[in-house]
């Protein structure tokens, strides 16, 4: 479990802003157990954002205790580690951005910012290789990134409303998912001439959005929708589909447990963080939030934790067991 130090020092880094936003839009763990915290003020004069790391994750939000953190000059929508350093940034300005970590971690520094989008980038990935990345945006547009040419090396209009999220393959470079506001849910492979498919959910009218890609399980994917729906089915086979009314309002994340255990992790504007296990059972269900809860992910240190975040500022480690619930 995540457990509180003895002792801890304040010791903000110099060039972290002295205070957090405060709704706080994604979470993302690196492989080490590093902590990305991504932050929003959506109330202020200004609409700015902010970028968070924490070497020990059970001190966030504490400003005081972070390795590193840097004020942004837009709201941030999502964030992903693409490196041990790098941080992949989708801001609502209309811009990828792309921020890596030097000075031994004490510092976060801007390495490119592009505005190829015509409207807010609600969602980033990073494909398999780590060597490009996907965005989508409210312009309907989806585009593929090279990060070290800093370039689009592909621009999709396949969806009629506003891309809503995307999710990449652990395995294959070429394949990545993403869902709209048009109902369509589209698997794309960029090896054919014609790169998307569309993908039945077996849930009629939905309007999805929300998506992930199984690690190890890589034929399996998960689609949330705003009706609190959560499906998950094999791509290679329609009549796997199972689907569960798990919240009550729109689905804003999914995250599969990377640790054998076949858990689908969901959050929701419903405030409430909801965990299923292989059979489609519930087996937590936590609403200690107080608003919107919008980012999730699970701990690649400890088999047990799940991260939330959201916009009344907690930061919450969940301690998911069969039958048993407790937040630390």
């Amino acid at each position: 479990m995540i457990k509180e130090t003895q002792q801890q020092h304040w010791n903000i880094p110099p060039s972290a802003p002295a205070c957090m936003d405060y709704h706080l839009e994604a979470v993302d763990y690196r492989s080490d157990g590093a902590m990305l915290l991504a932050a929003s003020s959506l109330t202020g004069r200004l609409w700015m954002g902010s970028l968070w790391v924490y070497k020990n994750p059970s001190s966030a939000p504490n400003e005081g205790f972070c390795t590193a953190g840097v004020q942004t000059e837009a709201g941030v929508v999502d964030a992903k580690w693409v490196t041990d350093t790098g941080i992949l940034v989708a801001s609502d300005s209309g811009a990828v951005e792309f921020w890596e970590l030097s000075e031994n971690e004490t510092l976060i520094v801007n390495k490119f910012c592009r505005y190829e989008h015509e409207d807010i980038v609600s969602k980033v990935c990073v494909l398999a290789g780590g060597l490009q990345v996907v965005s989508g945006s409210m312009d309907c547009s989806v585009k593929v990134w090279d990060l070290q040419t800093q370039m689009v090396l592909n621009s999709y209009r396949a969806h009629t409303r506003d891309v809503v999220c995307v999710a990449s393959s652990p395995t294959e470079e070429a394949l990545f998912l993403s869902c709209s506001r048009d109902g369509k849910v589209l698997l794309w492979d960029r090896r054919n001439p014609k790169p998307a498919s569309w993908l039945d959910v077996g849930v009629p009218d939905c309007r999805p959005t929300s998506l992930a890609w199984h690690s190890q399980q890589t034929d399996t994917v998960a689609v949330g929708d705003e009706d609190g729906n959560v499906s998950v089915r094999k791509l290679q086979n329609p009549e796997s589909i199972q689907t569960s009314a798990v919240h009550t309002h729109y689905v804003t994340g999914l995250a599969f447990s990377s640790h054998g255990s076949y858990f689908i992790a969901s959050v929701s504007e419903d405030c409430s963080v909801a965990v299923l296990d292989q059979s489609f059972s519930e087996v937590f269900r936590d609403r200690t939030h107080q608003d919107f809860v919008k980012g999730l992910s699970w701990s690649p240190t400890d088999p047990g934790i799940l991260t939330t975040v959201g916009w009344d500022h907690r930061v919450l480690h969940h301690s998911v067991h069969h039958m048993e619930n407790s937040t630390t």
